[in-house]
């Protein structure tokens, strides 16, 4: 019964996973940012992981927006990178205890240990977006207090982990956190019950960057 009932969660999920999104705006570029690993060091750096299924490894919606938006508010100052492709953001991944493998948490924690020995004088900002918020929300949790300084705001879009790590990450400052949850987001509440909720977050995209630009100092 409880095989058949997880057949059907991830058949639903399935269903209901992400499209990938058409805005001209969103370039195969964005969907695949590298630029903290295979660019030059900038002023602000912006890590982000992805919903299950998406494409690339900034994903196809609210990842490549996000980034855009930044880049729109610090021209010339923002590198943007995307967790992958140890992260693959599989949808079965969202029953494992900690809502995704250590393997992706590791490496995001990686990156932003990257950022902080790479460009020591880099701002860095995150996000996540549905099973990448467990992500960023988990390897945030497992840095040294010298790099979560260097963390000056993460957002996180349909936080899977909202519930049961009330409204935070563990350890990291409040004030330093934005959780976007839509009203009639189940997995808000604990579940991994997919409703159309789920996918709104483009709505929170605008406001999402200006309290991430609000954190640079």
């Amino acid at each position: 019964m409880k095989a058949q009932l997880l057949l059907t969660i991830l058949a639903s999920l399935a269903a209901a996973a992400p499209a990938p999104q058409s805005a001209p705006e969103i370039s195969a570029r964005g969907i695949n940012d590298n630029e903290l690993r295979d660019g030059a060091c900038k002023d602000v750096t912006f890590i982000f992981a992805r919903a299950s299924t998406e494409l690339g490894t900034m994903g196809s919606t609210v990842g490549p927006s996000t980034c855009e938006a930044l880049k729109s508010d610090m021209r010339g100052r923002v590198a943007c990178q995307g967790v992958g492709p140890a992260y693959t953001a599989a949808l079965a991944d969202n029953f494992l205890p900690k809502g995704t493998t250590d393997v992706a948490i590791n490496e995001a924690k990686g990156l932003f240990e990257l950022a902080a020995s790479k460009c020591p004088g880099t701002q860095i900002l995150a996000g996540g977006y549905s099973q990448g918020t467990a992500v960023i929300d988990n390897a945030v949790q497992q840095l040294s207090s010298q790099i979560q300084d260097q963390v000056k705001g993460v957002v996180l879009y349909g936080f899977t982990r909202n519930a049961q790590d009330n409204g935070g990450i563990p350890g990291f400052p409040k004030d330093k956190t934005k959780v976007y949850c839509a009203l009639g987001d189940l997995v808000c509440s604990g579940t991994l019950i997919i409703t159309a909720a789920h996918f709104t977050y483009s709505i929170n995209v605008p406001a999402a960057a200006r309290f991430l630009a609000g954190q640079i100092q």
